[in-house]
């Protein structure tokens, strides 16, 4: 008998082989990227010292619908704008398993507008 798995668990798994390779440091913190069907989340975090050095997400934001590209955007743009705050300028970019398409890649190219590098 073959055990079906998810979907949730074929990008855990997609997002364990990425993590095997993607690592943040203090120089290069990773920017990991969650979404779920209503929200979009973004960590930066620094894997050295296993601290989250920023965050943003639909949900902070209180955005109408956070489930869209333009939400997506919109919280590039915040991610950017705290991390420049900090003194984060490179990032190394985890898509957290999913496809780099879509609402992942509205928020990437949104960060990158804002000043991020990776």
């Amino acid at each position: 008998m073959i055990k079906k798995v998810s979907r949730n668990e074929v990008r855990e798994r997609r997002h364990a082989r990425v993590r095997a390779k993607v690592s943040g440091t203090s120089e290069a913190p990773r920017l990991v990227v969650f979404r779920s069907n209503k929200h979009i989340e973004v960590q930066v975090i620094d894997d050295v010292k296993g601290l989250t050095l920023a965050s943003a997400s639909s949900l902070g934001l209180k955005l109408e619908n956070g489930s869209n590209i333009e939400a997506a955007k919109k919280v590039g743009e915040e991610i950017a704008k705290v991390c420049k705050a900090k003194g984060i300028e490179k990032v190394v970019f985890d898509r957290g398993g999913y496809l780099y398409h879509g609402r992942v890649q509205a928020l990437a190219d949104a960060a990158r507008e804002g000043g991020l590098k990776f």
